[in-house]
């Protein structure tokens, strides 16, 4: 495919996609790609879109979400589905209602809503083999920033994956470009991209550590930190990647067969605690995962260690699910509740 008559900020965003082109066309597999109408997903959406005008075999599309969370909302993804369908991508509006109650707060259930709406069939009844998302270089900053803030660790340090998931996959092609590119290729493409208010908003963390934040270490500092914050995430994921496959292992090591009314299984608590503290959380985590639970947060996952490190006679500790760990004996087990559990 012939890229000379593209600017350099277009090009950027096209060879970003060769990857995930080649792999669709080789394989036949389904491309979506979420669409907001900011300037990253629609730079994003219209570098899938001349990859389709050169590539017939590439079965692609893209849908536009519309959280129905402002006014006018439904106005900007209808504007948006007619742009992406004018550049030769097929596009569709979908309408969703975030989780007022979501524990996470409005940015999570705004999250949870669109991912779920991203992933869901399509009117043909088919689902995406591959998932596209427009998060920058920048984002990933903004993510190792906050997860800095939280007190967090290697897990949350390590930000977005380029890569992560399946039945749909989600990919992130523009992680290594700036929110500079992206604006400059929407511009070099004839594009006017939807410039979210809230993204200006002092409500929103994320919103205030990319109004104020950003800029003011990366003046005190004499240099720009976003690609070393980006680094940052790079290093600390390949960190956590082998820690979660050390703690799988060890999992096995330290389970018990199941015993008692749950019918599932327990965790030795003298086993547990041999492990190595970077591990144990993990193993805990894993653990929970395999019963169908949630993973804790940090918080949650100390306490469940300190049933084992610290153990006293306390209560057992509640999960988000309605589930319960405590300590019987040597042993940690699951209480399901009322929930029923996931073998």
């Amino acid at each position: 495919m012939s890229t000379h008559a593209l600017s350099p900020a277009c090009l950027a965003i096209v060879q970003a996609l060769r990857p995930v082109v080649r792999e669709a066309t080789q394989r036949g597999l389904r491309v979506r790609v979420g669409c907001s109408g900011g300037p990253d997903s629609l730079a994003l959406a219209a570098g899938l879109a001349h990859w389709c005008r050169h590539e017939s075999a590439l079965l692609a599309g893209a849908v536009v979400v519309d959280h129905q969370l402002q006014f006018g909302s439904g106005e900007v993804a209808s504007r948006t589905v007619a742009v992406l369908e004018s550049l030769g991508l097929a596009a569709r509006q979908v309408q969703v209602r975030a989780d007022p109650d979501c524990p996470g707060g409005p940015e999570a259930a705004a999250r949870d809503a669109r991912y779920e709406a991203l992933r869901a069939q399509g009117p043909d009844g088919r689902r995406p083999a591959i998932l596209l998302l427009g998060h920058t270089l920048d984002d990933q900053a903004e993510t190792v920033l906050l997860g800095l803030a939280r007190g967090s660790g290697t897990r949350s340090l390590a930000g977005m994956a380029a890569s992560c998931g399946q039945a749909p996959r989600l990919v992130r092609p523009l992680l290594g470009l700036r929110r500079s590119q992206t604006w400059r290729a929407c511009a070099d493409w004839g594009l006017d991209p939807w410039q979210d208010p809230q993204n200006g908003d002092g409500r929103f963390t994320r919103a205030r550590i990319r109004a104020r934040v950003m800029d003011f270490l990366s003046a005190e500092l004499g240099h720009d930190v976003a690609p070393a914050l980006a680094r940052t995430a790079q290093l600390a994921r390949a960190d956590a990647d082998l820690l979660d496959e050390m703690a799988a292992a060890e999992l096995t090591k330290v389970s018990l067969p199941a015993q008692g009314p749950s019918g599932l299984p327990r965790l030795d608590c003298a086993l547990l605690e041999a492990r190595p503290a970077a591990l144990r959380g993990r193993i805990v985590r894993a653990w929970l995962a395999g019963l169908g639970e949630p993973a804790p947060d940090q918080e949650r996952t100390a306490a469940v260690l300190r049933l084992v490190l610290d153990w006293h006679g306390q209560k057992g500790i509640d999960l988000p699910g309605g589930a319960l760990v405590r300590r019987a004996g040597d042993s940690l087990e699951l209480d399901p509740g009322s929930r029923s559990p996931r073998r």
